[in-house]
């Protein structure tokens, strides 16, 4: 009978990030992504609800509806909402123990992040479009 063998990363596997868990930082990464993104868009954002404030709604859904501004829009949402998503599924497995519980709990995160995204971006299409 042969001893058992002792796992040991090299250090290219060590740097890669690939310990244990094989996934390495990706969410890390993600996280620091969408952040950085969103430095510019929420800054784009708090300027177009500025601009916005005052006006009539006709005025509103034109701003809105044009075609630059909804793009940002969405930009914006979707980076928050995947940002948001992350972030909160990471709290979850990290401070939740009881595996049925962390199972449910993240289900229902990702089922409110797909729910707030779905809601904003058809708001911005029905106004983008007009429908």
């Amino acid at each position: 009978m042969s001893a058992p063998s002792k796992r040991i990363l090299t250090p290219m596997r060590r740097v890669r990030g690939l310990g244990a868990a094989g996934s390495g930082t990706e969410h890390f990464w993600h996280q620091r992504v969408t952040s950085f993104a969103l430095i510019s868009l929420t800054i784009i954002f708090v300027v177009i609800v500025v601009s916005l404030l005052g006006r009539n709604h006709a005025a509103v859904v034109q701003v809105l509806g044009s075609p630059l501004v909804a793009i940002l829009m969405l930009l914006f949402i979707l980076a928050s909402v995947y940002h948001m998503w992350i972030g909160m599924q990471e709290i979850l497995i990290d401070y939740i123990h009881d595996d049925k519980l962390k199972l449910f709990v993240v289900v229902t995160n990702t089922f409110f992040c797909i729910v707030i995204a779905m809601g904003c971006v058809f708001a911005i299409l029905k106004l983008s479009f007009g429908v």
